[in-house]
């Protein structure tokens, strides 16, 4: 069996892997770096509402709860598993100590290309300087 497209089709082969390769060569084969989001320097709070890892992975169904509970139930006090009342309120309980949205929330949402729509609904926060 005799190709007779033969040579178009390796030219086409090697113009594919190089495109496809090209990013892996540009970066070196290395990942960006983790973000370490910067916790506020002076806290309002003394601890925050759920834990850390609990907060890393999943501060995004919380806030949807907190968000139906408030908008549907008219509740605006949420429980934590220790006992400890705060209000269900993005703005008043997490941004008073989560002050500075760039250096906190836009560090992780950036790296992983996320686009919350909490600012759809919510004024953005100014930072303070």
């Amino acid at each position: 069996m005799k190709l007779y497209n033969g040579p178009i089709i390796i030219v086409g082969l090697v113009i594919f892997l190089a495109i496809f390769l090209l990013p892996f060569y540009i970066s070196g084969g290395k990942t960006a770096a983790v973000p370490k989001p910067e916790l506020p320097k002076k806290s309002v709070a003394t601890e925050c509402v759920m834990p850390t890892e609990y907060m890393r992975t999943s501060h995004m169904q919380l806030l949807n709860v907190w968000r139906d509970m408030v908008v549907r139930d008219g509740d605006r006090i949420f429980i934590n598993e220790k006992g400890k009342h705060f209000n269900m309120s993005l703005t008043n309980t997490c941004l008073s100590c989560h002050d500075s949205k760039a250096k906190f929330c836009d560090s992780c949402h950036d790296y992983l290309a996320v686009a919350p729509v909490c600012w759809e609904c919510h004024l953005v926060p100014k930072e303070k300087k």
